[in-house]
Formats: structure tokens, C-alpha cells, sequence
């Protein structure tokens, strides 16, 4: 029989009339069934590579519903763009499954791929030169993302594990005005997981790895101290300098001195600035000397156990001498262009696969990833499936 089919592209929508030719009987019906698993089959289709396409649209027009779902604000504005920019009609539900289609084929290859990373060193069978000169930096953080499932303490939050890598390759440097010397990190490569710390390793090994960890003589692991990205560390990069944020130290310094000094800031702000002018300067064992190991307040952390547990990732003045980052700045403002900046807008709650799925669409393209992690697959994993 003869039959109509429109399929939506780019430039417009197409219709197109073609021949679609079905087995004349029950024997031929079930041959052609457990030969390709179709009932019928559409020369021209499949001539065009549109025959199993999941949605009546081209792969070139899909992947534009996905690069602006994960560009806008929200669905509803990707409709918008798409509409202003293409001048198509393509409502926020059918944007939102396009995008969940594509961003679980990135993800389960990106899946695919870490295991096999991670495979390659659990066999110990890395081999790493560590000639190149110059420094690279990891970073890892994790930042609270609303979901539509509580889990057993009751709470729809969970932890989004965030890691990013950039080198000294791509750090560009400056003096301003006052003869300041400043910074910008020119390309960084973010990595981005819902789960837990295990699983989120392999995706981070892999950036690393992707980025010149082995490679380079030295690397730098930069952290706000939490005990999963320390254990990460000493499995992952036993080579790597772990340096304890600087502004992660200093707000626990000052959180204590609110509490031991009742909030009395004529107090607390002098006692807090002399601390961590000294912790800066690389005096931790007279800091030490002044803290009462037993002095605890239900608002903030020990602060004498706190400096012991990270003594070894606060020496900021051969950091300094070496010329190392002292702040976990590139990963926090990670999380406001990666997550925040898509996710985490008044009233949004997520499943936990969907949210996977378009975070990991947002990192490869803030990450400077998306013709060639997510357009050159898709277009790939399309004609496989012809």
C-alpha cells in the first residue's frame, strides 16, 4: 500500500508520500518478523535512514531540542527558543522526551566507557610518564539537587557529585589595574553524577585520564575536606598534592569563634582573623597549641580535630611557592553553571534519571564537549540502529 509520513526537520516540516510493503501471508510475516523484528518494510525510509527513528522528527532536529533544553532555563523556554529560532512548533513534553533520549545514550555510553577506564586500572596496568611539564588540577564537590522521591530519612535531596579538570595549559594570566596579578581558566572539563561516591570515581578517573592525569608531572587535587573525595584521592592519585580549600578552612575557623565567643564580633572576628593569618602562613601546630582538643559546639566542627585530620593538606605556604591554586573556586562555580543554573530554579524537583541525563547533556557542553560527545555519537548511535 501507498501512505503519507511526516517527519519534522530543521527547515520545516516534510510530507512525503512512499510504498510500504507487507508479507502476503502468515509464513513470510513470521520469516521477515525473526529476520529484522519489523512487520512490514518501508523502502524509502530506510533509504533515508529514518526508519527507526523514535520520534517524527530528523537527528539533526533532536539534537537541537536537546542543545536548548539543557541551554534555557526550563523546557517551556527551550519551546520558546525553538519556535523563535526555527520557527517550529514543538511543545515542552516532546522537548523533555527528545532530551531524556539523547541524554541517557550520552550517559550509559559515558557509563560504558568509565567502567572500562576503571577496569584498566584495577588490572594496575596504567602506564603513566608523567614528563609533560606543567600542573593539573582536580577538583570535586558535592551540591544538593531536589528530586520527587524521599529516601529513608524522609528528604527529596539528594547529592550531586561534581568534578572538574583543567590544567595549567589553559589558565590564562593578567595584571589589572592596581598591578594585581589575576587569572581565567580558559577550557575545564566537568564531569557530573546523582549517586554515590563509588560510582562517581570511575566517571571522574576518566576525565582525569581524558585530560593528561598521568601525563603531567604534577597534579593537584583541590577539596572542602569531605572524607568521600579524601578516600577518592588517596585510591585514585596517591601522587597528587591534596590541598584543603583556603576558604573552606577560614569558614570553619571563623563558624567556631562565633560559638566560642557568643557571637560577640568585637571577640570573634580578631580571635578568627589571627587564626587563620596563622594557618596561612603555615603555623598549624601553634594553632594547635592554643585549641582545647575537647572544645566542641553543636553548630560547627572541632576545630583542633579538624586542623589534625588535615594537616597534611594545609602547608598554603609551599603551595604558594609552587604556584598552586589554594581555592576549590573552579568546581563552586561549577556547580552554579552545571546545576544550579538548570536544576535547581524556584520549584523544580526531578526524577533522579532524567536529572542524570540532562546534567550530563549540561556538563558536556559547558565543558566544550558537545559536537564531539554528544553530536557525533547521537548521529552515530542513529545510524547503528538503521
Amino acid at each position: 500500500r501507498r501512505a503519507e509520513r511526516s517527519i519534522l526537520t530543521l527547515h520545516g516540516k516534510l510530507t512525503y508520500s512512499r510504498n510500504i510493503l507487507i508479507p502476503a501471508d502468515q509464513e513470510s510475516k513470521e520469516i521477515l518478523s525473526s529476520l529484522l523484528q519489523t512487520k512490514k518494510v518501508i523502502p524509502m525510509d530506510d533509504a533515508l535512514g529514518i526508519s527507526n527513528l523514535p520520534f517524527k522528527m530528523t537527528p539533526a532536529l533532536m539534537l537541537r531540542c536537546a542543545y536548548w533544553a539543557q541551554n534555557q532555563c526550563s523546557y517551556q523556554a527551550a519551546e520558546d527558543a525553538m519556535r523563535n529560532t526555527y520557527k517550529l512548533e514543538i511543545n515542552d513534553d516532546t522537548i523533555r522526551m527528545v532530551t531524556n533520549y539523547i541524554g541517557k545514550a550520552v550517559f550509559e555510553e559515558d557509563c560504558r566507557q568509565a567502567e572500562a577506564v576503571f577496569e584498566k586500572f584495577d588490572s594496575g596496568k596504567a602506564d603513566f610518564k608523567n614528563s609533560k611539564k606543567g600542573v593539573l588540577y582536580i577538583e570535586a564537590d558535592g551540591a544538593a539537587l531536589n528530586t520527587r522521591h524521599k529516601n529513608e530519612e524522609g528528604s527529596t535531596w539528594r547529592e550531586n557529585k561534581l568534578g572538574v579538570v583543567y590544567s595549567s595549559d589553559h589558565i590564562y594570566y593578567w595584571k589589572n589595574k592596581k598591578g594585581k596579578r589575576e587569572h581565567r581558566i580558559t577550557k575545564r572539563d566537568y564531569v557530573s553524577y546523582v549517586g554515590t561516591a563509588e560510582k562517581f570515581k570511575r566517571h571522574l578517573y576518566r576525565c582525569a585520564l581524558r585530560n593528561g592525569y598521568g601525563d603531567y608531572k604534577e597534579t593537584v587535587l583541590l577539596s572542602d575536606g569531605a572524607a568521600w573525595i579524601a578516600n577518592m584521592a588517596e585510591e585514585l592519585f596517591p601522587d597528587a598534592c591534596h590541598i584543603l580549600d583556603l576558604f573552606h578552612l577560614k569558614e570553619n575557623v571563623y563558624d567556631f569563634a562565633r560559638n566560642k565567643y557568643g557571637f560577640d564580633e568585637t571577640k570573634y572576628i580578631p580571635w578568627a582573623e589571627r587564626i587563620c593569618g596563622m594557618l596561612e602562613d603555615g603555623k598549624s601546630k601553634d594553632v594547635l597549641k592554643e585549641l582545647n582538643p575537647d572544645e566542641n559546639y553543636s553548630n560547627c566542627v572541632n576545630l583542633y580535630h579538624y586542623i589534625t585530620v588535615h594537616c597534611d593538606h594545609i602547608n598554603y605556604p609551599e603551595y604558594k611557592r609552587k604556584g598552586y591554586f589554594c581555592g576549590s573556586g573552579a568546581v563552586e562555580s561549577g556547580n552554579k553553571v552545571v546545576l544550579q543554573k538548570r536544576l535547581k530554579q524556584a520549584g523544580m524537583r526531578w526524577e533522579t534519571e532524567t536529572a542524570q541525563y540532562l546534567l550530563t547533556l549540561k556538563s558536556k557542553y559547558e565543558s566544550g564537549r558537545w559536537e564531539k560527545d554528544v553530536v557525533t555519537f547521537f548521529s552515530d548511535h542513529i545510524k547503528r540502529m538503521k
